[in-house]
């Protein structure tokens, strides 16, 4: 029950930060991934922020035996740059630069009950399925 409420407060600060950040308006990221336009530079403060966290917590994170709520850490075992990979951050990438949103935001976009997010996350889920059915588990492991 404590990693359940430990996942779900996390998930909350993140959503709050999100929207704090802009980073659920695609307009704002979309103001950003136009750098030959009008571009909007400040969600370089957000990306600085999530690489100064990182920086200063992963490693001292993964010197512990284990999480503080789980048995034992989970990484993965793949390490190879293939096409699949590549492909896939393809994909993610046009989706961002057309949508305005990735997977977090999107959600978190949910929330305004407008359309744009509701096609946008209805549109994830049906390309991850698509996926599933085609490729099957394999591709994920």
């Amino acid at each position: 029950m404590i990693a359940l409420a430990s996942a779900f407060g996390a998930g909350l600060l993140f959503g709050v930060g999100l929207w704090i950040s802009g980073m659920a308006s695609p307009q704002k990221v979309l103001g950003f991934l136009d750098i030959a336009g009008d571009w909007d530079p400040s969600l370089l403060l957000v990306m600085a922020g999530a690489v100064a966290v990182t920086l200063a917590a992963f490693r001292p994170t993964l010197r512990r035996a284990a999480p503080w709520l789980a048995p034992r850490f989970v990484m993965p075992d793949r390490k190879a740059i293939d096409g699949p990979l590549v492909a896939g951050a393809a994909i993610f990438g046009v989706g961002w630069g057309l949508g305005g949103y990735c997977p977090g935001p999107a959600l978190t976009a949910l929330s305004s009950v407008t359309p744009e997010p509701l096609v946008f996350v209805a549109a994830m889920v049906a390309g991850g399925l698509v996926q599933r059915l085609a490729f099957g588990r394999s591709a994920q492991a």
